[in-house]
């Protein structure tokens, strides 16, 4: 019989697993689970040197598990770039312009924001010349609170090539006005591609931003992540930390092959040899990611029914496929190509016809290489149709809900401006996707809409779809909350299976990775605001602490 090192009694622990969703006892041993149960068989397992813990009131679970979040992304903005919150106001974000432009040399750039929908009508000007007269020597990109749109000004246009009277961008949309078509400073979805391109990360910069990120994560609780769209210097910097020993978290990534960015698809063969070169035991690469369309806000999610009447924008000629990135045939053949190599892909649907057709290329899929393979993603949910709610479970698909707009927030108001109040009482249905037989899981999305990673306040607003901290207040679409039982599995168990670690961690079972987080007092008693203002004492990874409170 194995001797346990470390023995947990005393408190409420929640498993995960459906067999003994309680326990009295754990222990532990070689980093490992060596017993879940009877905290009299439990004790039955000490030795001499057995560690014997008491939990004091306190709730231990498995350790949670971030399915969607561009960590290297998320730490570069809170390291590198202009941030100011996505409740701040016009004025504030120019102050927090103008001071980063104070600091630095001519010629530098400056990055960040976010701004706000609403803040467009705010503009004294377009945002390019309201940015030209804030920082007129310094090259400024500032992205929305959504990561699809930017404001730029003069000299960053200049410098990613953008000219007055550009020819049209593929995928994506340039303002402009006038005759000789003056641009705005206003870009979304693939035209911010060439600015992005000008404002790339050093290794350096991404080994301290992934050192950041672990911090963080292993603060909140988490003991495992997806990064949902990586390029070859994001792998090569997850790949660097693990060499190191220094990423205290399981980790997989999801190879960006195609994005509105780069406008074009990867190779099979180029993304094996990513594969090959930065996988990793704990790095699983096995992962690509597809955008079909993009966010509300800016009129490029692709939706069945039409937006609201805009300026610009006539519902009567509606096309539900015209904000598709990617056309059905093509989309089709690319699933159906990753599914037959052994890649889950992951793919961004806001809009319900985007996500109907990730649906209808993962059915593609299904009927030419059978029903066995990857457990494929439609990322984000935000919008399903009722006749797709059963296709998740009947194509076993994934449904991953993401970001935390699933309660009142500082986006809402923008969505409802384009969308309506009818159609946002129909967002984020995760209860309706769990009565439909779906697999769901959970996401961040930070920094993409989401100003932090905390999965405490997204956890409370699933419950209760209001927001916890009363900033914003009433509720959105409150018939799809779900209860604390309900939402658990998707930051534990469920994510664990999305990343291929069934069987390796999500729950506390006997041979499982001793990965588990303690939280201060009884989380099935906790009120929604007790939940959302939780932070884990102790968050272990493979029997380690990695995190002290």
């Amino acid at each position: 019989m194995t001797t346990a090192q470390h023995i947990l009694t005393g408190g409420t622990i929640l498993t995960m697993d459906p067999a003994q969703p309680t326990a009295e006892a754990v222990a532990l041993a070689e980093g490992r689970i060596l017993a879940v149960g009877r905290q009299a068989d439990i004790l039955a397992l000490a030795g001499p040197n057995t560690l014997r813990e008491d939990l004091r009131g306190n709730t231990l679970l498995p350790g949670l598990i971030e399915s969607h979040t561009h960590a290297l992304w998320g730490a570069c903005r809170d390291l590198y770039q202009v941030y100011v919150g996505y409740q701040a106001s016009l004025s504030q974000l120019a102050q927090a312009i103008a001071a980063r432009a104070a600091t630095l040399a001519p010629g530098i750039w400056i990055t960040g924001g976010p701004w706000r929908l609403d803040m467009q009508d705010s503009l004294p000007d377009t945002p390019r010349a309201w940015l030209d007269a804030i920082a007129p020597a310094h090259p400024v990109a500032i992205a929305d609170t959504t990561q699809h749109a930017m404001w730029c000004n003069s000299v960053a246009l200049a410098q990613a090539g953008l000219a007055d009277g550009c020819a049209p961008i593929p995928g994506g949309v340039v303002g402009q006005e006038g005759p000789e078509g003056r641009l705005t400073g206003f870009l979304a979805e693939a035209a911010c591609g060439p600015v992005r391109a000008q404002t790339r990360f050093t290794p350096a910069q991404l080994d301290a931003a992934c050192a950041q990120a672990v911090r963080y994560f292993n603060s909140l609780g988490y003991t495992g992540f997806k990064e949902p769209s990586a390029q070859a210097e994001d792998l090569g910097a997850y790949a660097r930390a693990y060499d190191r020993g220094a990423l205290s978290l399981h980790a997989a990534a999801h190879i960006a092959a195609f994005s509105p960015l780069s406008g074009s698809t990867m190779p099979l063969a180029e993304i094996d040899a990513l594969v090959a070169r930065f996988g990793r035991t704990g790095l699983n690469l096995r992962f690509t990611k597809l955008f079909l369309d993009g966010v509300a806000p800016a009129l490029t999610a692709s939706f069945l029914a039409p937006y609201l009447p805009r300026p610009g924008y006539d519902p009567a000629h509606h096309s539900p496929d015209a904000t598709l990135l990617l056309p059905p045939e093509q989309l089709n053949q690319l699933v159906t190509a990753h599914d037959a190599a052994g890649y889950t892909v992951k793919m961004h649907a806001v809009g319900d016809n985007a996500a109907r057709r990730g649906l209808d290329a993962i059915a593609a899929a299904r009927q030419a290489n059978g029903p066995a393979g990857p457990r494929h993603e439609i990322a984000h949910s935000t919008f399903i149709d009722d006749a797709d709610l059963p296709r998740f479970a009947a194509l076993n698909a994934v449904a991953e809900v993401s970001p935390k707009l699933w309660m009142p927030n500082a986006a809402t108001a923008a969505q409802r401006a384009v969308l309506g109040q009818a159609r946002l009482s129909q967002v984020h249905r995760i209860r309706s996707l769990l009565q439909a037989g779906a697999e769901v899981i959970f996401g961040t999305d930070w920094p993409a809409a989401a100003p932090d990673a905390n999965p405490w306040s997204g956890l409370a607003g699933m419950i209760s779809r209001a927001d916890p901290s009363g900033v914003f207040p009433g509720q959105v679409a409150p018939d799809q909350a779900i209860s604390l039982a309900q939402a658990l599995p998707l930051f534990t168990r469920n994510a664990a299976r999305a990343m291929g670690l069934e069987g390796e961690t999500g729950m506390l079972r006997a041979g499982l990775s001793a990965d588990f987080i303690i939280v201060p007092g009884t989380l099935t008693e906790m009120s929604t605001a007790d939940i959302a203002a939780t932070l884990p004492v102790r968050t272990v990874f493979k029997g380690a602490a990695v995190f002290e409170g």
